[in-house]
């Protein structure tokens, strides 16, 4: 799949190509499905070749992923306010709403300056973040350090590896994996010990 993206975007204008690394991340900000960070890597893999220029794809790439993050996080505002609480959205409740609340004044802004590196839940976090009512401006700021730290990371990649970019493409797969696994321990982790602790609690109600 690398190998043609590689293809099609090799032969594309420089404008096109920032105009892919504008909307892919905000794109998969909305759906996050989406393989913007194998497209990325394939426009750092056209740095070297001279299509475009480091800083530049950088920051737009850069620019629209916080556009997808500011977003969501509107949205969850939003949402927050009019829905939520109102009991209108059954699949999300307000104990969840609470407990995401909880987890976010806890842990909050190093979620916020490492959303990005969270394969598959950055758009979770980012709406999360909004339900949760962060400050705004701290919370721009964080996601924005975060987004121009990933694809820094992620471009330079593309760039290194050039025309071998399916190696890359590998080490993304990799990455994800153990990313998924970390927050699927996680989960049972958290979701283990409120079995227990209630189970607990109800043993020594009994008494």
């Amino acid at each position: 799949m690398i190998d043609a993206y590689y293809q099609q975007l090799s032969t594309a204008s420089p404008y096109l190509v920032y105009f892919v690394l504008l909307t892919v991340p905000f794109i998969e900000n909305i759906f996050p499905p989406f393989p913007s960070d194998v497209i990325i890597v394939v426009c750092g893999a056209l740095i070297a070749k001279g299509t475009i220029a480091f800083i530049p794809a950088v920051l737009i790439a850069s620019f629209g992923s916080e556009m997808g993050f500011i977003f969501l996080y509107y949205l969850g505002t939003k949402t927050d306010k009019k829905i939520i609480r109102a009991g209108k959205l059954k699949f999300i409740s307000r104990g969840a709403l609470q407990t995401a609340e909880n987890w976010f004044i806890k842990y909050g802004y190093s979620i916020i300056l490492f959303n990005r590196f969270v394969s598959g839940v950055r758009s979770v976090i980012s709406f999360f973040a909004g339900m949760s009512e962060l400050p705004v401006k701290r919370t721009v700021i964080l996601s924005l350090c975060s987004a121009l730290l990933y694809h820094l990371v992620i471009i330079s990649l593309g760039y290194f590896f050039g025309s071998n970019i399916h190696r890359v493409d590998y080490i993304l797969s990799v990455y994800g994996n153990i990313v998924l696994l970390i927050l699927a321990s996680i989960v049972v982790f958290i979701v283990g010990r409120m079995y227990i602790k209630k189970m607990t609690g109800g043993n020594s109600t009994k008494k």
